[in-house]
Protein backbone atom coordinates (compact mmCIF):
# COMPACT_ATOMS: atom_id res chain seq x y z
CA UNK A 1 0.00 0.00 0.00
CA UNK A 2 2.75 2.55 0.90
CA UNK A 3 5.01 1.81 -1.85
CA UNK A 4 2.01 2.34 -4.84
CA UNK A 5 -0.05 5.15 -2.82
CA UNK A 6 0.04 8.30 -5.01
CA UNK A 7 0.93 10.84 -2.13
CA UNK A 8 0.89 14.96 -2.70
CA UNK A 9 2.10 17.38 -0.31
CA UNK A 10 1.86 20.31 0.81
CA UNK A 11 2.88 22.81 3.33
CA UNK A 12 1.39 23.75 6.27
CA UNK A 13 2.06 26.34 9.18
CA UNK A 14 3.04 24.15 12.57
CA UNK A 15 0.36 26.35 14.12
CA UNK A 16 -2.30 24.83 11.77
CA UNK A 17 -1.69 21.20 13.65
CA UNK A 18 -0.54 22.28 16.85
CA UNK A 19 -1.30 24.66 19.46
CA UNK A 20 2.00 25.71 21.47
CA UNK A 21 2.57 26.59 25.03
CA UNK A 22 4.91 26.73 27.69
CA UNK A 23 5.74 23.76 29.78
CA UNK A 24 5.71 24.38 34.26
CA UNK A 25 9.34 23.94 34.96
CA UNK A 26 9.97 21.66 38.00
CA UNK A 27 12.86 22.97 40.24
CA UNK A 28 15.60 20.40 40.47
CA UNK A 29 15.19 21.05 43.98
CA UNK A 30 11.97 19.63 44.84
CA UNK A 31 12.85 16.43 42.72
CA UNK A 32 12.39 12.93 44.35
CA UNK A 33 14.45 10.43 42.41
CA UNK A 34 14.12 6.73 41.71
CA UNK A 35 10.51 7.32 40.28
CA UNK A 36 8.24 6.63 37.06
CA UNK A 37 7.84 9.80 35.75
CA UNK A 38 10.02 11.26 32.91
CA UNK A 39 11.71 14.58 32.86
CA UNK A 40 12.36 16.23 29.64
CA UNK A 41 14.82 18.86 29.46
CA UNK A 42 16.79 20.83 26.69
CA UNK A 43 19.38 18.02 25.98
CA UNK A 44 19.41 16.74 22.10
CA UNK A 45 19.50 13.63 22.71
CA UNK A 46 17.81 10.54 24.19
CA UNK A 47 14.52 12.02 23.91
CA UNK A 48 15.22 14.80 26.30
CA UNK A 49 14.61 12.79 29.08
CA UNK A 50 17.53 13.19 32.42
CA UNK A 51 15.66 10.65 34.26
CA UNK A 52 12.52 9.51 36.30
CA UNK A 53 11.24 10.72 39.35
CA UNK A 54 8.70 10.07 42.15
CA UNK A 55 6.91 13.53 41.22
CA UNK A 56 3.46 13.35 39.62
CA UNK A 57 4.01 14.70 36.21
CA UNK A 58 3.10 18.53 35.07
CA UNK A 59 2.37 18.07 31.59
CA UNK A 60 0.17 15.41 29.61
CA UNK A 61 1.52 12.70 26.89
CA UNK A 62 1.02 12.25 23.45
CA UNK A 63 2.49 15.66 22.37
CA UNK A 64 5.23 16.95 20.73
CA UNK A 65 8.04 18.71 22.68
CA UNK A 66 10.68 21.41 21.18
CA UNK A 67 14.08 22.77 22.83
CA UNK A 68 13.49 26.67 22.41
CA UNK A 69 17.13 27.09 24.16
CA UNK A 70 19.45 25.58 21.66
CA UNK A 71 19.00 23.94 18.60
CA UNK A 72 15.15 22.74 18.48
CA UNK A 73 15.54 19.51 18.91
CA UNK A 74 11.90 17.60 18.52
CA UNK A 75 10.51 15.13 20.63
CA UNK A 76 7.45 12.75 20.94
CA UNK A 77 6.30 12.19 24.28
CA UNK A 78 4.36 9.22 25.10
CA UNK A 79 3.75 9.60 28.25
CA UNK A 80 2.83 12.15 30.71
CA UNK A 81 5.76 14.15 32.19
CA UNK A 82 7.94 16.52 34.28
CA UNK A 83 9.82 18.76 31.96
CA UNK A 84 12.75 22.13 32.56
CA UNK A 85 12.42 25.95 31.22
CA UNK A 86 12.71 26.09 27.68
CA UNK A 87 10.72 23.48 26.87
CA UNK A 88 7.94 23.67 24.69
CA UNK A 89 5.08 21.84 24.06
CA UNK A 90 2.94 20.94 21.02
CA UNK A 91 -0.27 19.99 21.24
CA UNK A 92 -2.28 18.44 18.50
CA UNK A 93 -5.52 20.33 17.64
CA UNK A 94 -5.96 18.68 13.98
CA UNK A 95 -8.80 16.24 12.66
CA UNK A 96 -8.19 12.92 13.22
CA UNK A 97 -6.18 10.97 15.32
CA UNK A 98 -2.68 11.80 17.26
CA UNK A 99 -0.65 9.15 18.33
CA UNK A 100 3.50 8.30 18.88
CA UNK A 101 3.08 7.18 14.94
CA UNK A 102 1.65 10.36 13.77
CA UNK A 103 3.92 12.00 16.38
CA UNK A 104 7.20 10.75 15.56
CA UNK A 105 6.72 11.30 11.56
CA UNK A 106 5.32 14.99 12.00
CA UNK A 107 8.94 15.28 14.01
CA UNK A 108 11.38 14.01 11.20
CA UNK A 109 8.74 16.22 8.94
CA UNK A 110 10.20 19.46 11.45
CA UNK A 111 13.11 18.38 11.72
CA UNK A 112 13.99 18.15 7.75
CA UNK A 113 12.46 21.54 7.99
CA UNK A 114 13.88 23.39 10.55
CA UNK A 115 17.52 22.03 9.59
CA UNK A 116 20.09 23.48 11.52
CA UNK A 117 19.18 26.77 11.64
CA UNK A 118 18.39 27.60 15.16
CA UNK A 119 20.72 27.28 17.61
CA UNK A 120 22.47 29.75 20.85
CA UNK A 121 22.14 33.31 18.90
CA UNK A 122 18.56 32.05 17.28
CA UNK A 123 16.24 29.99 19.42
CA UNK A 124 13.39 28.37 17.92
CA UNK A 125 10.97 30.33 19.99
CA UNK A 126 7.46 29.78 20.56
CA UNK A 127 6.76 32.51 17.74
CA UNK A 128 9.04 30.83 15.22
CA UNK A 129 7.51 27.44 16.04
CA UNK A 130 4.11 28.95 15.37
CA UNK A 131 5.67 30.46 11.57
CA UNK A 132 7.62 27.29 11.21
CA UNK A 133 6.36 25.80 7.48
CA UNK A 134 6.67 22.05 6.79
CA UNK A 135 5.23 19.75 4.27
CA UNK A 136 3.23 16.76 5.24
CA UNK A 137 1.44 14.64 3.12
CA UNK A 138 -2.47 15.67 2.03
CA UNK A 139 -5.76 14.30 1.57
CA UNK A 140 -8.17 17.01 -0.04
CA UNK A 141 -5.98 19.31 1.35
CA UNK A 142 -5.42 18.41 4.65
CA UNK A 143 -2.83 16.91 6.42
CA UNK A 144 -3.21 12.98 5.84
CA UNK A 145 -2.77 11.49 9.07
CA UNK A 146 -4.01 8.13 8.46
CA UNK A 147 -0.99 7.90 5.53
CA UNK A 148 1.74 9.08 8.27
CA UNK A 149 0.47 6.30 10.72
CA UNK A 150 0.40 4.07 8.06
CA UNK A 151 3.95 4.67 6.80
CA UNK A 152 5.13 4.83 10.33
CA UNK A 153 3.53 1.19 11.21
CA UNK A 154 5.60 -0.22 8.42
CA UNK A 155 8.41 1.36 8.95
CA UNK A 156 8.51 -0.20 12.15
CA UNK A 157 7.89 -3.54 10.85
CA UNK A 158 10.68 -3.47 8.19
CA UNK A 159 13.11 -2.45 11.01
CA UNK A 160 11.68 -5.44 13.16
CA UNK A 161 12.63 -7.55 10.40
CA UNK A 162 16.05 -5.88 10.03
CA UNK A 163 16.36 -6.45 13.48
CA UNK A 164 15.47 -10.38 13.65
CA UNK A 165 17.65 -10.92 10.34
CA UNK A 166 20.98 -9.08 11.99
CA UNK A 167 20.43 -11.24 15.52
CA UNK A 168 20.38 -14.78 12.93
CA UNK A 169 22.98 -13.62 10.51
CA UNK A 170 25.42 -11.62 12.70
CA UNK A 171 25.37 -12.31 16.49
CA UNK A 172 26.68 -16.02 17.19
CA UNK A 173 24.61 -18.89 17.39
CA UNK A 174 25.02 -18.35 21.41
CA UNK A 175 24.05 -15.35 23.60
CA UNK A 176 27.21 -13.39 24.13
CA UNK A 177 29.15 -13.22 27.78
CA UNK A 178 27.48 -11.22 30.12
CA UNK A 179 30.05 -9.46 31.46
CA UNK A 180 30.26 -6.78 34.95
CA UNK A 181 32.27 -3.88 35.87
CA UNK A 182 31.70 -4.42 39.15
CA UNK A 183 35.82 -4.76 39.92
CA UNK A 184 36.82 -3.79 36.72
CA UNK A 185 40.12 -1.51 37.19
CA UNK A 186 40.16 1.69 34.92
CA UNK A 187 42.64 3.91 33.98
CA UNK A 188 43.85 6.97 32.58
CA UNK A 189 45.25 7.47 29.08
CA UNK A 190 46.40 9.88 26.53
CA UNK A 191 43.70 10.61 23.80
CA UNK A 192 47.01 10.14 20.90
CA UNK A 193 47.85 6.46 22.80
CA UNK A 194 44.49 5.09 22.03
CA UNK A 195 43.85 7.08 18.57
CA UNK A 196 47.13 7.51 16.51
CA UNK A 197 45.29 9.21 13.81
CA UNK A 198 43.52 12.28 14.70
CA UNK A 199 43.09 15.03 12.07
CA UNK A 200 40.28 17.66 11.51
CA UNK A 201 37.99 18.08 9.02
CA UNK A 202 37.78 20.14 5.98
CA UNK A 203 35.88 23.68 5.98
CA UNK A 204 32.92 23.28 3.01
CA UNK A 205 30.61 26.05 2.40
CA UNK A 206 26.75 25.58 2.67
CA UNK A 207 26.54 27.58 -0.71
CA UNK A 208 29.52 25.37 -1.88
CA UNK A 209 27.33 21.92 -1.21
CA UNK A 210 26.86 20.12 -4.43
CA UNK A 211 23.70 17.42 -3.44
CA UNK A 212 24.43 13.79 -3.50
CA UNK A 213 24.04 10.92 -1.38
CA UNK A 214 27.74 11.30 0.75
CA UNK A 215 26.86 12.00 4.48
CA UNK A 216 28.26 15.01 5.34
CA UNK A 217 29.03 15.11 9.33
CA UNK A 218 29.63 18.40 11.42
CA UNK A 219 28.64 19.41 14.78
CA UNK A 220 25.36 18.65 15.03
CA UNK A 221 24.44 16.75 17.97
CA UNK A 222 21.78 15.03 16.32
CA UNK A 223 21.65 12.07 13.66
CA UNK A 224 25.14 11.45 14.05
CA UNK A 225 26.16 14.77 13.22
CA UNK A 226 24.91 13.87 9.63
CA UNK A 227 23.42 17.44 8.43
CA UNK A 228 23.33 17.46 4.79
CA UNK A 229 24.50 15.03 1.69
CA UNK A 230 26.95 15.94 -0.64
CA UNK A 231 28.95 14.56 -3.83
CA UNK A 232 31.69 17.36 -3.23
CA UNK A 233 34.67 15.37 -4.08
CA UNK A 234 37.50 18.61 -3.56
CA UNK A 235 38.85 20.46 -1.28
CA UNK A 236 36.93 17.64 1.40
CA UNK A 237 38.20 15.20 3.64
CA UNK A 238 36.89 12.17 3.27
CA UNK A 239 36.92 9.28 6.45
CA UNK A 240 35.16 5.74 7.04
CA UNK A 241 35.55 3.58 10.37
CA UNK A 242 36.10 6.02 13.06
CA UNK A 243 34.61 8.46 15.96
CA UNK A 244 33.89 11.81 15.48
CA UNK A 245 33.92 14.81 18.32
CA UNK A 246 32.75 17.97 17.86
CA UNK A 247 34.86 20.66 17.96
CA UNK A 248 33.02 23.57 18.03
CA UNK A 249 29.17 23.69 17.98
CA UNK A 250 27.74 20.99 19.99
CA UNK A 251 31.52 20.95 22.04
CA UNK A 252 32.49 16.75 22.80
CA UNK A 253 29.44 14.94 21.06
CA UNK A 254 30.88 12.20 19.95
CA UNK A 255 29.71 9.38 17.40
CA UNK A 256 30.65 6.70 15.94
CA UNK A 257 30.71 6.99 12.49
CA UNK A 258 30.58 3.20 9.90
CA UNK A 259 30.34 4.64 6.53
CA UNK A 260 32.56 6.90 4.45
CA UNK A 261 31.44 10.46 4.93
CA UNK A 262 32.69 14.42 4.60
CA UNK A 263 33.94 15.96 7.65
CA UNK A 264 33.40 19.79 8.38
CA UNK A 265 36.09 21.51 10.29
CA UNK A 266 33.64 21.48 13.04
CA UNK A 267 34.61 17.75 13.71
CA UNK A 268 37.69 15.78 14.55
CA UNK A 269 38.33 12.01 13.32
CA UNK A 270 39.62 9.73 15.98
CA UNK A 271 40.54 5.98 14.74
CA UNK A 272 42.48 3.25 15.45
CA UNK A 273 42.72 0.52 12.82
CA UNK A 274 42.54 -2.08 15.05
CA UNK A 275 39.26 -0.79 16.73
CA UNK A 276 35.99 -3.05 15.75
CA UNK A 277 32.71 -1.47 16.00
CA UNK A 278 31.74 -2.52 19.51
CA UNK A 279 35.41 -0.43 20.72
CA UNK A 280 34.52 2.42 19.01
CA UNK A 281 30.96 2.41 20.74
CA UNK A 282 32.24 2.17 23.84
CA UNK A 283 34.83 4.87 23.57
CA UNK A 284 32.15 7.14 21.91
CA UNK A 285 30.43 7.16 25.41
CA UNK A 286 33.76 8.22 27.36
CA UNK A 287 34.65 10.79 24.54
CA UNK A 288 31.54 12.53 25.17
CA UNK A 289 32.38 13.33 28.86
CA UNK A 290 35.13 15.35 27.56
CA UNK A 291 31.66 18.00 26.84
CA UNK A 292 31.98 18.87 30.77
CA UNK A 293 35.23 20.38 30.60
CA UNK A 294 34.37 22.72 26.97
CA UNK A 295 31.52 24.53 26.10
CA UNK A 296 30.48 26.77 22.87
CA UNK A 297 32.90 29.74 24.03
CA UNK A 298 35.69 26.83 24.82
CA UNK A 299 36.41 25.11 21.60
CA UNK A 300 38.03 21.79 21.07
CA UNK A 301 40.80 23.08 19.01
CA UNK A 302 43.62 20.55 17.44
CA UNK A 303 46.12 21.43 20.46
CA UNK A 304 43.68 20.47 22.91
CA UNK A 305 42.59 17.38 21.88
CA UNK A 306 45.57 15.76 22.05
CA UNK A 307 46.47 17.38 25.29
CA UNK A 308 43.34 15.12 26.19
CA UNK A 309 43.40 11.70 28.79
CA UNK A 310 40.21 9.44 28.55
CA UNK A 311 39.48 6.61 31.42
CA UNK A 312 39.19 3.19 29.94
CA UNK A 313 39.28 -0.58 31.72
CA UNK A 314 42.11 -2.12 31.65
CA UNK A 315 43.71 -5.65 31.67
CA UNK A 316 45.97 -7.54 34.19
CA UNK A 317 48.93 -5.58 32.12
CA UNK A 318 47.54 -2.43 32.65
CA UNK A 319 47.21 -1.89 28.67
CA UNK A 320 43.23 -1.00 27.23
CA UNK A 321 41.25 -3.78 27.80
CA UNK A 322 39.63 -3.52 23.94
CA UNK A 323 38.57 -7.08 24.10
CA UNK A 324 36.18 -6.38 27.39
CA UNK A 325 34.81 -3.47 25.87
CA UNK A 326 33.76 -4.81 22.58
CA UNK A 327 32.62 -7.66 24.14
CA UNK A 328 30.46 -5.63 27.07
CA UNK A 329 28.92 -3.55 23.78
CA UNK A 330 27.93 -6.88 22.18
CA UNK A 331 26.06 -7.99 24.95
CA UNK A 332 24.48 -5.04 25.42
CA UNK A 333 23.57 -4.48 21.41
CA UNK A 334 22.35 -7.91 21.64
CA UNK A 335 19.98 -7.07 25.06
CA UNK A 336 18.23 -4.18 24.02
CA UNK A 337 18.06 -5.80 19.99
CA UNK A 338 15.80 -8.62 22.11
CA UNK A 339 14.26 -6.50 24.56
CA UNK A 340 12.52 -4.78 21.60
CA UNK A 341 12.16 -7.43 19.58
CA UNK A 342 10.01 -9.36 22.56
CA UNK A 343 7.89 -6.07 22.94
CA UNK A 344 7.00 -5.22 19.52
CA UNK A 345 6.56 -9.03 18.61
Amino acid sequence: MIKNQQINWKEFRIEEIFEITGTITTHPSILKVNGKTPRITCAATDNGLDGFYQNKPTEKGNVLTIDSATNGFVSYQEMDFLATDHVEKLIFKGEGDFNRYVGLFIKSCIDSAKGNKFGYGYKFSQCRIRRQTIMLPAKNGKPDYAYMEAYMRNAEKLLLKRYKDYLVSVMPSQEPERLSMDGKRWKSFNINVVFPMIQRGKRLKTEDHIIGITPYVSSSSMLNGVDNFISNTNGVRRFKNCLTIANSGSVGEAFYQPFEFVASDHVTKLENPLFDKYVYLFIATVVKRLSEKYSFNREINDSRIRREMIMLPVNEKGAPDYAFMSAYMKRLEYDILVAYIKKKS
